[in-house]
């Protein structure tokens, strides 16, 4: 297999914005091994807009990404399928834009590797150049038979409450705490939709927190997850807005918040933000994964 030179560059200030991704765009599909297809967006942008300055991150967390259409040849030629599973720190400049990570998967298709572990090296450099941070990849042939686990978070449901709502755009001052002891709990609506950044196409997802503090209303909470409904942002920064409106409207002790949105073009994207190291939830799938 022939490869370039060097790895993606990443960029590191706001001159490269969504905008300028291949997203919204005809573009030629390429069959060999592109890596500079790779379209990094610095997040600082959006982090500015919640208050968060440079360096000052006040979560931890990771965005991780599930793979489903993954092939290349192997050294006869013969096509490879696999399941991918990419792991982006929070921490890391760059998040990567999805077509684009679409596309340079696509290049895989028709360029031969020794094998799966091969795969795996080459795209975790890739991402890492394009993240700006060390990217954890794993690669899983079918024919290894991975598994696959599709369950509900272990919490209370919020969406059977009957609630009117007349607000579709992110609204946290609907959120509040109610009267009581500090309690432990983790609450999840599957009523969570976003718009693209930039082509306004839905987004789709599951939204969980998980906190402990004065108890949240779960009404105002399921009021607020149902106002992203018209918002355009991608779903890393719908989940991090998420994490902040809370914190500062509820203040918690502790609060863990994550998404887990529907795939689209092979990928689908979980964002996790923590208050502490807390370790993210396994890799289980939301029904509609």
């Amino acid at each position: 297999m022939s490869q370039p030179a060097s790895p993606p560059a990443s960029p590191t200030s706001g001159s490269v914005s969504a905008e300028h991704s291949p997203l919204g765009k005809a573009v030629t599909y390429r069959d060999q091994y592109a890596p500079e297809l790779l379209f990094p967006i610095p997040r600082q942008g959006k982090r500015d807009e919640l208050g968060i300055a440079p360096g000052t991150l006040p979560f931890f967390g990771e965005d991780l990404w599930n793979a489903y259409e993954l092939s290349w040849l192997d050294p006869r030629g013969k096509p490879v399928v696999a399941l991918g599973e990419l792991r982006v720190p929070a921490a890391s400049p760059c998040l990567i834009e999805s077509k684009s990570l679409k596309l340079y998967f696509n290049s895989f298709n028709q360029s031969r590797f020794a094998s799966a572990a091969e795969v795996e090296a080459v795209v975790a450099r890739d991402l890492s150049a394009a993240a700006g941070a060390p990217v954890s990849v794993s690669i899983q042939p079918l024919g290894a038979q991975p598994p696959r686990t599709l369950a509900y978070p272990q919490g209370v449901l919020l969406d059977g409450l009957e609630i009117e709502v007349d607000c579709y755009q992110p609204t946290p001052e609907l959120l509040r705490t109610s009267p009581g002891t500090e309690v432990s709990e983790t609450l999840y609506s599957h009523l969570l939709k976003s718009n693209c950044l930039v082509t306004g196409q839905p987004d789709w997802g599951m939204l969980v927190v998980r906190y402990r503090g004065a108890p949240i209303d779960r009404e105002a909470l399921l009021r607020y997850v149902i106002s992203f409904r018209q918002h355009n942002e991608f779903h890393e920064q719908c989940v991090e807005r998420v994490f902040m409106d809370v914190q500062r409207q509820c203040r918690p002790s502790e609060l863990a918040v994550w998404a887990r949105y529907t795939r689209r073009g092979g990928l689908d994207i979980n964002p996790f933000r923590a208050s502490g190291p807390i370790a993210p939830p396994d890799n289980t799938g939301e029904i509609r994964q």
